[in-house]
């Protein structure tokens, strides 16, 4: 089954403990389709600028990922530059130059339109409703956002968060969306606003999937999937769209949806996650072998006794 993602695509300057590199592909669309392209046919809406070369496209084209959806535009790609300390967990960030990412509005080709899942990464609220109601039929929805949004377009993001199915964010977004500074209580709110799951990241702690009374079966109790422990971690940059990737791509990969397949998948997406944060850029996702990931999968089963 095949998933279109709406994001970004950018050129990254990152610095961290492990060194430094300019100029390398990133952006949240790339994150998330090289890490859902391991389990499912990928289709890519975004904007790119015209120092966007044929050396870039040929990173999505090697894993079979579908470019057609991503728009040439007059100017340079989405720029972003950052700098992690010893805390891993947060970037200072040096510089973020839009660009032609500006002014992107999503296209969505008429091939795309019979895509079953739908991921709205990081962009403007207004624009991910836009997608959604175009993309009417699918069978499921996930989505991003951020504090950006959270603070400057909350009317907006509410209005998208009823059409959305499950939203993948972090521990202070999920609080700042809520206006609840107790996690559990949060979740709830969140819910309450429309998504039938709630996905919260928790970095280096793992993730935890609330549901709505009801949604995708039988029981209401939360799940809690570790993560794995590294021995390096070079760049964060993009962990967590890799792990959007791989748990969307997971749940695309699957005949059933209910709550075990939506488990399931938080594992794999801390999988990819773990293999996102072992180079600079996307250079890990775009070497592995499916049997990595499985692998490493096992070891999360033996660490948790998953069934």
């Amino acid at each position: 089954m095949s998933i279109v993602v709406v994001g970004s695509v950018a050129f990254d300057d990152v610095t961290s403990p492990s060194g430094s590199m300019r100029g390398i592909l990133g952006g949240a669309a790339t994150y998330f389709a090289l890490a859902a392209s391991y389990f499912t046919q990928v289709r890519v809406v975004a904007v790119v600028g015209e120092d966007f070369a044929t050396e870039q496209e040929n990173v999505f084209k090697k894993r079979g990922i579908d470019t057609r959806g991503i728009e040439r535009a007059a100017g340079k790609t989405f720029r972003w530059g950052g700098t992690y300390s010893d805390n891993l967990n947060e970037a200072k960030t040096n510089f973020t130059d839009l660009n032609v990412f500006e002014k992107f509005q999503p296209r969505i080709p008429k091939e795309y339109e019979d895509s079953e899942y739908l991921f709205l990464a990081n962009i403007q609220p207004t624009l991910q409703a836009d997608v959604r109601r175009h993309m009417n039929g699918v069978r499921l929805t996930g989505c991003d956002t951020m504090n950006y949004w959270i603070n400057g377009a909350r009317a907006e993001l509410a209005e998208t968060l009823k059409l959305v199915d499950v939203l993948l964010i972090n521990d202070t977004e999920t609080k700042m969306l809520a206006k609840e500074s107790k996690l559990p209580r949060a979740a709830q709110k969140v819910l309450a606003m429309g998504p039938q799951a709630l996905v919260i990241k928790h970095g280096e702690y793992g993730a935890t999937i609330f549901f709505r009374e009801g949604a995708f079966g039988i029981g209401r109790h939360p799940f809690r999937a570790p993560t794995l422990p590294l021995d390096e971690v070079k760049d964060p940059t993009g962990a967590g769209d890799s792990f959007a990737g791989g748990f969307m791509g997971y749940v695309a990969s699957q005949q059933d949806l209910n709550r075990e397949v939506l488990k399931r998948a938080l594992f794999y997406g801390g999988v990819m996650g773990s293999f996102a944060v072992e180079s600079f850029g996307t250079e890990r996702l775009q070497s592995l072998t499916r049997e990595e990931i499985d692998a490493r999968f096992q070891i999360f089963r033996e660490l948790t006794h998953l069934e």
